[in-house]
């Protein structure tokens, strides 16, 4: 939550990638100036200048990624103070001024209606240091990876499953691994691989795969014998599967290469053995942690981190028919997903398990103990950050 005290303007941004439209509000409510403004430094570095020399204070709001990425950097080097309004929250708050119409001009009067209204809204935005701001640009370009990855695996296991289920029943498990993918490419239909033979696709598998070639080629030609009828679109897949192998074994690739590079910059910041020392906590996980938190200082208690993460339970309650809660809708999806993902894989350690368990026998299914788990976690995570101290696994005390 950012203070607004010593405020004497309020400036909302609606940010566009041509330009801009300013809003700037007094304290009273007074439109002081509301242009559209294009997306330069010299026309913004005027304008802000200009503000604070008239009014004094000038708070900017805007959303602190893409295209608002300038106007913030600007108002920060000329001395104005910076927060962001949720763009959720903005959509809801704009439900409270009348009309409908969706413009620029109105979205940036909501804006700095909000920050001088409902200063409780609004978000700090610390200017981000180098590490950090490599982070963030490289943990999304990782993210985009990570769907298009998904998104030819399950290209790629359809086309197995439409042309010989049982060969995909094998093949599609394992398409991470880059000897499957390389099998694919150079033989991608069923007549292929019963052509090349047993002994070819070995001496094409060990190479990378070196422990599981012989077995993993007696089980695709098991799969094989299972289907003797050719399904009619076979020739079209083997000329697609080839084509898909080829392009997720590239973005598998780059996946590597960025995990590579964002575990350096992780090394580099002084948080990360802080995130690392948590069980379940990886390379990819704290980065995305590592932007979205930071040191947990813009959130005064880890219910807040927990809402803002979209994993504070919301409780539902109207008379006697309806009670109980379930898991809120909002929040950051990519943060959220990080810390579901913690927690699953911290399964692995006593107390996780234990907590877990425990949730299970309470009549909860896997993924809402998993959310239990992973907000509880928070707790930990965010006395940690806040103290700057490594996880300490709790004591056991004897019964």
């Amino acid at each position: 939550m950012t203070s607004t005290d010593g405020i004497d303007l309020y400036l909302g941004l609606d940010v566009g990638k041509g330009e801009h439209h300013a809003t700037a509000l007094t304290p009273a409510g007074k439109k002081a100036f509301d242009k559209a403004l294009p997306n330069n430094e010299p026309r913004l570095r005027e304008l802000f200048t200009k503000l604070q020399a008239k009014h004094g204070t000038v708070l900017v709001v805007d959303q602190p990624a893409t295209v608002g990425a300038l106007p913030l950097a600007v108002a920060r080097d000329t001395g104005c103070r910076t927060a962001y309004l949720p763009g959720l929250t903005m959509r809801r708050i704009a439900d409270l001024y009348p009309g409908e119409a969706k413009t620029d001009a109105r979205d940036a009067h909501v804006i700095a209606d909000a920050a001088r209204t409902m200063p409780h809204t609004l978000r700090d935005l610390v200017p981000a240091d180098e590490t950090v701001a490599e982070l963030e640009m490289i943990a999304g370009f990782d993210d985009d990876l990570a769907g298009e990855s998904t998104r030819i695996k399950n290209r790629l296991r359809g086309l197995l499953t439409q042309i010989h289920p049982s060969l995909e029943r094998v093949l599609g498990p394992r398409l991470d691994h880059p000897a499957v993918l390389s099998l694919l490419e150079h033989h991608g239909s069923p007549t292929q691989l019963r052509k090349a033979g047993r002994r070819r696709l070995i001496t094409l598998l060990r190479p990378r795969a070196p422990r599981v070639a012989e077995r993993l080629v007696e089980d695709i030609f098991t799969a094989l014998d299972e289907q003797s009828v050719v399904v009619p679109g076979t020739e079209a897949a083997a000329l697609i599967v080839p084509s898909l192998a080829t392009s997720l074994a590239a973005v598998l690739d780059q996946r590597k290469l960025l995990a590579t590079r964002i575990e350096d910059l992780l090394e580099a910041h002084p948080l990360s053995p802080v995130l690392i020392s948590m069980p379940g906590i990886g390379v990819r996980t704290a980065a995305r942690i590592l932007v979205d938190v930071g040191d947990a200082k813009a959130f005064p208690s880890a219910g807040h981190l927990a809402a803002y993460a979209g994993l504070a339970p919301v409780t539902r309650a109207s008379g006697s028919s309806i009670r109980g809660e379930h898991p809120s809708r909002r929040g950051n999806k990519q943060l959220k997903r990080a810390f579901y993902l913690a927690a699953f894989a911290s399964l692995s350690q006593p107390e996780s398990r234990a907590y877990y368990d425990r949730k299970r026998r309470e009549g909860k299914h896997h993924v809402a103990a998993l959310v239990c788990l992973a907000r509880r976690r928070i707790d930990v995570l965010f006395a940690m950050l806040r103290d700057g101290t490594l996880y300490e696994p709790p004591a056991v005390t004897a019964a």
